[in-house]
């Protein structure tokens, strides 16, 4: 999608990205592009698009932090030994989101919420210090931005893609109706948890790759999608896969230097690296459905 997603910058219409996925791998190309194009760059993902909403009219110097909150997936109360060997069918059974699979195994692994805290990293300008993830079961609190001064500010919305793509796409404006209204009554109560780093390991590994710039984010994503594909083929358990991407992204050098070629260079390297790894363990158990 990185393409794409410059090539729709240089249109010079304000972007609305459902593509984490370019703003991880090469968000020092597509920020500056937007920024050189006066585009706006619009979340869509929800999360973000909270955010987002919390930021309107409020000056950078006055956030603390941001929090993005994820629902734990369906392995927020399992034991991680048990988690390690859950079966692709137990993977794709996620609680609260309806979702392709390979984003319902990335919010499993948690490695979703690790994507996007680099997104968030690019779309606001912020350090990792800055950017926190709580569990929220309920998946009704979308995000959240702490001021300087303790006031936090939430949106909240349901659990349908329809309101955060309603808000990009009107932007400036808002929808005269809501496409997916909330009852908060029925809700009835908000819980929130401190991610389990035992559990869910992939969340730390955003923080590496802030901190390492460079290509890092693309080997990251790349050894992801390379580890998830093969879980899906029933050649590693699904504990392997945060595994492998830790593996890869501590044994390929970064390189500083972040454009298309760095980035697609980094991205094959992440794969070959991750396969043979692959290649090179045990058979993950049968009965996997």
């Amino acid at each position: 999608g990185l393409a794409p997603t410059l090539a729709a910058i240089e249109c010079g219409a304000d972007l609305a990205i459902a593509n984490k996925e370019s703003l991880v791998m090469a968000g020092a190309v597509v920020v500056p592009a937007a920024r050189a194009a006066g585009v706006n760059v619009l979340p869509v993902d929800s999360e973000h698009s909270a955010v987002f909403q919390c930021l309107q009219g409020r000056p950078p110097e006055s956030v603390r932090r941001v929090i993005l909150t994820a629902s734990g997936g369906p392995f927020r109360t399992w034991p991680a030994e048990k988690i390690r060997r859950a079966s692709l069918a137990e993977v794709l059974n996620h609680p609260t989101w309806q979702m392709g699979p390979k984003v319902t195994i990335d919010s499993a692994t948690m490695m979703n919420k690790a994507l996007e805290v680099i997104e968030a990293h690019w779309l606001f300008g912020l350090g990792p210090e800055k950017i926190q993830v709580l569990i929220h079961p309920e998946s009704i609190v979308h995000g959240c931005v702490e001021f300087t001064d303790g006031s936090v500010l939430a949106q909240l919305g349901s659990t349908s893609m329809a309101t955060p793509i309603s808000y990009a796409l009107h932007y400036p404006a808002r929808a005269a109706e809501a496409p997916a209204p909330l009852d908060l009554a029925a809700v009835g109560a908000l819980h929130f948890e401190r991610v389990d780093a035992e559990r869910f390991p992939a969340v730390e590994l955003a923080y590496q790759v802030v901190a390492a710039g460079g290509t890092a984010g693309a080997v990251l994503n790349a050894a992801n999608e390379a580890a998830v594909a093969a879980f899906v083929d029933g050649e590693i358990e699904f504990g392997r896969i945060v595994e492998i991407v830790r593996e890869v992204l501590n044994q390929m050098p970064v390189n500083p230097e972040v454009n298309v070629g760095t980035v697609i260079a980094a991205d094959a390297e992440a794969r070959r690296q991750a396969e043979r790894i692959v290649a090179a363990g045990s058979p993950a158990p049968r009965g996997r459905n």
